[in-house]
């Protein structure tokens, strides 16, 4: 099915409108990057005149399907991800897709998810010879080992290179995790950026009542930290980062947005942090705002949608030198990078900036500037080319199997 080039092929293509069905395990009202995504992906293919078919798992008894002229969703069975109780992993669905895309026959099938849900339609899509591309949002095999799994790290790498594999275009959204997954054996990548909406996460949105409510001074600097509170997201870096930032700077406050399996044991540990627990939406605007530095130590993303959103609201952020700070961060520019997963080097750049606000202040300019080049419009621009392309693709492959054949 596919040729040994590692990155998908880039022809000229003729724009048209597409019928795209988009599989995912996850999609919003839920809160996280994944699901941010693909309905950032989803609401420019709708404002680009695509019709879409959304087919995810039922959340709730009583979600019902949406049905628009251009967006129908699909709702399938689903089970609760352990540890994740918020979230299902949808059962595999092949015979109802294969009776679905008989019926009303897809453009091209975008897979977002790996679970059986995905799986299943990626056989069908096989099956019925429908061009197909997927993405590749989260490192599983690395998450296993933060949750006493990490002897299935082999076998869960191997499900998702064949996975992959499998599918005519895999995007991922760094050059960098490009390499990677090259290396890994993964054919037929293609790099599709994430953008940021800066008119939402803008350093306008920095509250003083809120800041208030933390209990910070106007001279105090707020170290903060947004996204899940769980085994995979290093979490005892935050704290050992805060730690050395609370010597040079006594002042600096640690607030986490977010919620998670961690939350009992930090709370009971560090009284003296503020526990602000899931936002979404504007109140998240206004809590990435009213920060100052962004600490995010997470070695497990395959891009990290925070640190983008961190650096339009004008934060100085401090992570790791790869996914979206590898990406977007140049150090002591516009944030901190430490090479990858060297703990001491990070709490270091921490340490480094925090007693001194008019570099904090400079480097969350220099961010917000970065941020607003980073346009969701562009993103969109560059999916619709990819499937465009995954689609020409594979009816040359087609034609030519065809003459093969004759």
């Amino acid at each position: 099915m596919h040729s040994s080039n590692v990155i998908c092929p880039q022809i000229p293509v003729a724009r048209r409108v597409l019928r795209v069905a988009v599989v995912t395990e996850t999609y919003p009202p839920e809160v996280n990057g994944v699901a941010m995504t693909i309905s950032r992906m989803v609401a420019g293919l709708q404002h680009r005149q695509h019709q879409v078919q959304l087919i995810r798992p039922r959340q709730h008894r009583e979600d019902s399907a949406a049905n628009t002229h251009n967006f129908k969703e699909v709702l399938q069975r689903g089970v609760v991800i352990p540890r994740y109780a918020t979230l299902k992993m949808g059962l595999p669905a092949k015979r109802a897709l294969l009776r679905l895309w008989a019926l009303q026959r897809p453009d091209v099938v975008h897979l977002v998810t790996e679970g059986p849900l995905g799986w299943s339609a990626l056989a069908a899509a096989v099956k019925l010879g429908i061009p197909c591309s997927s993405d590749f949002h989260t490192n599983f095999q690395s998450y296993s080992r933060h949750y006493g799994i990490g002897w299935l790290e082999k076998p869960i790498l191997a499900y998702l290179r064949r996975f992959h594999n499998k599918a005519d275009c895999t995007l991922i959204p760094t050059s960098s995790l490009l390499h990677e997954l090259k290396n890994h054996g993964y054919l037929n990548l293609r790099v599709v950026m994430r953008g940021v909406d800066t008119r939402l996460f803008n350093p306008d949105k920095r509250d003083a009542a809120l800041r208030r409510e933390w209990g910070v001074r106007p001279e105090q600097s707020v170290a903060l930290y947004v996204g899940r509170l769980a085994p995979e997201k290093n979490l005892s870096l935050v704290v050992r980062a805060h730690a050395a930032m609370k010597a040079a700077q006594p002042g600096v406050r640690m607030v986490l947005v977010g919620d998670g399996p961690e939350r009992a044991a930090l709370q009971a540990a560090h009284s003296d942090y503020v526990f602000a627990g899931m936002r979404t939406g504007e109140a998240l605007a206004a809590h990435f705002a009213s920060g100052d530095v962004f600490l995010f130590p997470s070695t497990t993303e395959t891009f990290g949608n925070v640190t983008l959103e961190a650096m339009a609201s004008g934060l100085a952020a401090v992570a790791y030198d790869y996914a979206a700070a590898g990406e977007h961060i140049r150090h002591g520019h516009n944030g901190m990078v430490a090479p990858y997963d060297h703990a001491n080097d990070f709490v270091a750049s921490a340490a480094d900036i925090a007693g001194d606000r008019e570099r904090i202040a400079h480097l969350g300019r220099n961010a917000r500037t970065t941020a607003e080049a980073i346009d969701w419009e562009a993103v969109n621009d560059e999916f619709e080319a990819a499937l465009l392309e995954v689609i020409a693709a594979h009816q040359q492959r087609a034609a030519a199997g065809m003459k093969l054949s004759a």
